[in-house]
């Protein structure tokens, strides 16, 4: 008999802790913003929440990356096949327009993704970045709620 109270008063707090591991691990995702890179959209000092399962990634989508042993949040500019012009002079960017004055023109090769702030003065990102472009399985999250 007292093996059943223990058990009926444990049940529901460990099967909620359990519910809420798994539901973290595999289709919640809590961040946070420490900076003004994603500003006006996202403020500095930002938690945001992100979804592990998410369809097909658009340009457009904010999302959750890895890059470096660091989880950064950033906008999807550009995706694979799209031509991005960049002025390193001014760090302009154009996506699949031709910049007057553009110094670097790539393309966005397949499982790849070209990765913006919405505050370009303060954004490190894909025009600064060694490699430029994000792969797809790096993507940890797309943006929920902010």
């Amino acid at each position: 008999m007292k093996v059943k109270k223990i058990i009926r008063k444990w049940a529901a707090p460990v099967l909620s802790g359990l519910f809420l591991f798994l539901c973290m691990k595999f289709v919640l995702m809590i961040g946070y913003v420490p900076t003004a890179s994603m500003e006006p959209t996202i403020p500095e000092g930002s938690y945001i929440l992100g979804l592990r399962i998410h369809g097909e990634l658009q340009r457009g989508d904010i999302v959750i990356f890895r890059l470096d042993g660091r989880n950064l949040v950033k906008r999807i500019a550009a995706v694979p096949g799209d031509v991005v012009y960049v002025d390193e002079s001014t760090f302009a960017v154009r996506i699949n327009s031709v910049l007057e004055g553009a110094t670097k023109i790539i393309e966005v090769p397949e499982g790849h993704l070209y990765m913006l702030g919405d505050n370009p003065t303060e954004s490190f990102d894909s025009r600064y970045w060694d490699n430029p472009f994000i792969h797809e399985n790096d993507i940890l999250a797309r943006l929920f709620i902010q």
